[in-house]
């Protein structure tokens, strides 16, 4: 008898923990389905967008100078013209900024397009060409090395110099690796990734952005999350770092590599960047200490470093 009663104990007591987990990530999906819904409404527009391939994409445009800066995003930056905000605001009174929201990143339209590296950079340059823009300084975050690199070998005769933030190299470690892809979608559709982001730090505290911006980019971040063209793109990563391993800087183009001191996450990280520079009649890699977003933190001194480059140069 008391064994019965004990097996009837715990046999309740599983069942009531199933049904309160059930109950639990049920209130979690359904949550996640109307901050989605009121959200979307919450969006304040900015930028202005051109046509390309038959879709929306959203640019921003700020700076009246002589030379143009076109920037691009790394991987996952989900809202790229916010995100780039204090390094906007540093370039704009020297130069006529341009930063380019891919597909998929922050207001621009999703594709069903592959995101291997032909296409984006074919995307990003048909933007430039409905914006009249036909001679400019590239400047790229993380994986906009890569896409770089084939971009200004691809229309040489239209970009005047690359700037790397922390940008990757064809050849770093750990690009072959096989992304959980479905899982990520599992974790955004039932509002678990919604929860995790809630419950962890605010990647943007202490950063020079307002409040609404960072709540902007919160709700952005949002909506872009683990979309099916950044997943694309992720499938991705690997084909395309290893067709970037066959190119190089062309040889007179002038680069400079703004690059993080203390990298710990990938072996060799600054050797990778002094070997990309090593071959070019200018070339330059400066180490910064700080986080892979380095223009977070240091947008002061990488335009600095930037400037002082290119004026060295003329």
């Amino acid at each position: 008898m008391k064994m019965n009663k004990l097996l009837k104990f715990i046999l309740k007591s599983i069942g009531i923990i199933v049904i309160a987990i059930i109950l639990f990530l049920a209130i979690v999906f359904i949550v996640n389905m109307i901050c989605n819904k009121t959200e979307k409404s919450k969006i304040e527009p900015y930028g202005q967008s051109v046509v390309v391939d038959g879709k929306k994409m959203n640019v921003l445009i700020q700076g009246e100078g002589e030379e143009t800066v076109v920037l691009l995003p790394g991987y996952g930056t989900a809202a790229p013209a916010l995100d780039f905000k204090p390094l906007v605001e540093e370039l704009s009174p020297f130069y006529k900024v341009v930063v380019i929201e891919p597909f998929g990143y922050g207001l621009s339209d999703g594709t069903d397009k592959e995101r291997n590296t032909e296409n984006i950079v074919n995307e990003i340059h048909e933007a430039l060409q409905s914006l009249n823009i036909d001679r400019y300084i590239l400047m790229g975050h993380s994986i906009a090395g890569i896409y770089g690199l084939d971009y200004v070998n691809k229309y040489e005769n239209e970009v005047s110099a690359f700037v790397g933030i922390d940008s990757s190299v064809p050849t770093q470690g750990g690009m072959d690796t096989e992304f959980p892809i479905k899982t990520f979608k599992l974790l955004k559709k039932s509002g678990i990734a919604r929860l995790v982001m809630k419950l962890s730090a605010d990647p943007y505290e202490g950063l020079p952005f307002d409040d609404e911006t960072k709540k902007q980019i919160r709700m952005i971040t949002h909506k872009n999350l683990y979309n099916s063209t950044l997943s694309n793109e992720m499938e991705n990563f690997s084909p395309n770092f290893k067709a970037a391993e066959k190119l190089t800087f062309p040889k007179n183009l002038p680069v400079i590599l703004l690059v993080q001191a203390n990298n710990t996450d990938v072996e060799g990280w600054i050797p990778l960047h002094e070997g990309q520079i090593k071959d070019l009649e200018h070339g330059e890699m400066i180490k910064v200490e700080g986080e892979h977003y380095l223009h977070h933190t240091h947008s002061k001194e990488m335009v600095e470093n930037f400037r002082g480059f290119i004026e060295g140069i003329q």
